[in-house]
């Protein structure tokens, strides 16, 4: 496993470095000119993650996972807000929270609403269909606080994991006062492996989810109080997860 500094790919080699490495990480820049917002734009979605609600599912029992979960369905440059659901995933993909439909509550209409949001969601459901063909994508998008109130905070309390779609978006939005919070990938079938931090908001790990394992490491707080931003999505073709397909 290699330690280094993020090395960032290239906006226009994204699609293949997708198919060949079954990563690309995007620097802030180029995650803007993505999503056609500029990074101001995006900026303005940050404070929403002051207004997160506890993670009631936990099973070590932690109170460090704040979260707000939407799902969408995005069709060529259409993208629609479900019915608000359940998330769920196999057991075979999170041994730890597998299994059990928890009910969060959903993004705030005034986020989703955000030119920044639209844009972004619709740039990577685009983005999955030059690498894939074109698909429905059902979409699954969580902004998650993990804290550090009690000490320590677990972003992938699962461990090592992949997440059971065809692709996931791993976006950081913030750090605030910690140490911590490395991001490791794996190769799903072979020995390589990949760590860096994530420092700079805008910050976006795209991951295909059947080539590559991922986690992110503890955070602990620096003073007193400490937290990491994070927005995750996810693209699935088909259904979503507990629908079959």
């Amino acid at each position: 496993m290699s330690t280094t500094s993020p090395a960032f790919t290239p906006l226009e080699q994204l699609t293949q470095a997708l198919r060949n490495e079954g990563y690309a990480l995007l620097a802030p820049a180029d995650v803007a000119a993505l999503a056609g917002a500029p990074l101001a734009q995006l900026n303005e979605m940050a404070a929403s993650w002051d207004n997160l609600a506890l993670d009631n599912y936990l099973k070590d029992g932690g109170r460090y996972r704040k979260r707000r979960h939407s799902c969408f369905v995005q069709s060529g440059e259409a993208l629609q807000q479900s019915a608000h659901r359940a998330h769920w995933q196999p057991v075979e993909y999170n041994a730890l929270h597998g299994g059990m439909h928890r009910m969060f509550e959903p993004v705030l209409p005034a986020t989703v609403e955000q030119p920044g949001w639209q844009g972004l969601l619709t740039a990577l459901g685009k983005i999955c269909s030059a690498v894939r063909g074109d698909q429905t994508w059902y979409v699954e998008a969580h902004q998650f606080r993990i804290d550090t109130a009690d000490g320590i905070g677990r972003p992938t309390p699962e461990g090592a994991h992949r997440d059971g779609v065809d692709y996931v978006a791993v976006i950081l939005v913030g750090r605030h006062a910690i140490k911590g919070g490395e991001t490791r990938i794996f190769e799903a079938d072979g020995p390589n492996g990949k760590r860096f931090t994530m420092t700079e908001p805008w910050t976006m790990l795209l991951l295909d989810d059947a080539a590559v394992i991922h986690e992110s490491t503890p955070i602990q707080p620096l003073g007193e109080h400490g937290y990491r931003d994070t927005l995750v999505l996810t693209y699935r073709a088909n259904a979503f997860q507990g629908d079959g397909g």
